[in-house]
């Protein structure tokens, strides 16, 4: 039986429906609803009238040939459960919307290998431009063969070692160092840090202790340069570091963080202060001081990199190293598309301040 051909209200518009309806070639209408090659104003209108009247909706891949564009930005989160990639992703959103390009999010999980596959895929969609939360500072050929065939590369959150490449970034190493410092200067000389800190960063920042030269931050994740803070907040008060109380969890999960804690806690000498390193090890830390009944800031004054929503829910608030998330996504996006719009401008790199917001979680020692 013969299928019943579609009824004209039901099919979709084509190129040449704008064409005719607006009284020109097929051409020109391509060229008036692609913005390439020259069309008179009066007619470009003519035909985007056309186009809305009939609900015509250009074909992007037939555009992206001729253009060599998309309008796509791709998008590799480290972690896209967490908060803060969840609010930088929406600044990164927004500025995309307003200047007219959509967005492909994935997510790398921390993991070198899925990083790379997840920048293939977007390269095999042809995005424009890719944002990228490295999840290593030294394992990134993938990153560079992507900024060598022409799709340019933002790093976000993370630096990395020689890559030229536009980068939206804050000073970890420095905000550590005012956490901590306050700290040390409310009277704590024994303040435990949880921090992901995996095998090969684990042996490395015994030396940063001593009197060893300190490291290229650029080959530190975020972790690692908030440890090298904390130790040089002890270093620039005089005060020694006792290994014993810098705990590394291996990964970004907050039960391992509760753990380290629980360990660090039970201690003959335990800490009078903590301070963690992002988010997730806030979390898993935090849950263990309500395990073991610690009283907060009388038993142990608390410090979080990282301000979340919830820290000004609980009793008392908590003292938070605040980033500018929600604007990091943003810089990140307008430096992508502007690197899109002016490829032969020199690769930046941006520095956004992180504030601490000292509340009720800190106290002098008692």
């Amino acid at each position: 039986m013969a299928s019943s051909p579609i009824p004209p209200e039901r099919r979709r518009a084509t190129i040449a429906d704008v064409a005719k309806e607006a009284g020109v070639s097929s051409a020109t209408a391509g060229r008036a609803l692609g913005d390439y090659g020259y069309v008179r104003e009066e007619i470009r209108e003519r035909v985007r009238k056309a186009a809305e009247d009939l609900g015509y909706r250009p074909n992007s891949l037939a555009r992206s040939m001729i253009t060599g564009r998309t309008n796509t930005i791709g998008v590799v989160g480290a972690d896209i459960a967490n908060p803060f990639f969840a609010s930088a992703m929406r600044g990164i959103g927004d500025v995309a919307r307003r200047d007219g390009f959509g967005t492909i999010l994935t997510n790398s999980d921390e993991d070198v290998a899925l990083e790379g596959e997840a920048v293939g895929l977007l390269l095999q969609k042809q995005v424009d431009g890719i944002i990228v939360s490295p999840a290593s500072s030294v394992e990134t050929d993938h990153l560079a063969e992507a900024a060598e065939s022409g799709t340019p590369v933002v790093l976000f959150d993370r630096d990395v070692v020689g890559l030229t490449a536009d980068a939206v970034l804050t000073d970890s190493v420095g905000a550590s160092r005012t956490a901590v410092g306050h700290l040390l200067d409310l009277g704590h000389r024994r303040i435990a840090i949880i921090a992901e800190l995996r095998a090969a960063l684990d042996m490395e920042w015994r030396n940063w202790i001593g009197s060893a030269p300190a490291p290229d931050t650029r080959m530190l994740m975020p972790s690692g340069a908030r440890l090298l803070g904390y130790i040089q907040a002890h270093a620039a008060a005089g005060v020694p570091v006792d290994p014993a109380l810098i705990r590394g969890t291996g990964s970004y999960d907050p039960n391992a963080a509760r753990e380290r804690t629980l360990e660090v806690l039970r201690l003959d000498q335990p800490p009078t202060a903590i301070f963690t390193v992002d988010n997730v090890m806030t979390h898993g830390a935090y849950q263990a001081c309500r395990e073991m009944g610690i009283r907060i800031p009388g038993d142990l004054s608390f410090v979080a990199y990282d301000d979340m929503e919830w820290m000004t829910f609980v009793e008392p608030n908590i003292t938070a190293l605040s980033q500018p998330v929600y604007e990091m996504g943003k810089v990140a996006a307008e430096m992508l598309i502007r690197r899109l719009r002016s490829p032969e401008v020199e690769p930046a790199r941006r520095l956004l301040d992180t504030t601490l917001i000292v509340r009720g979680s800190t106290a002098a020692p008692r």
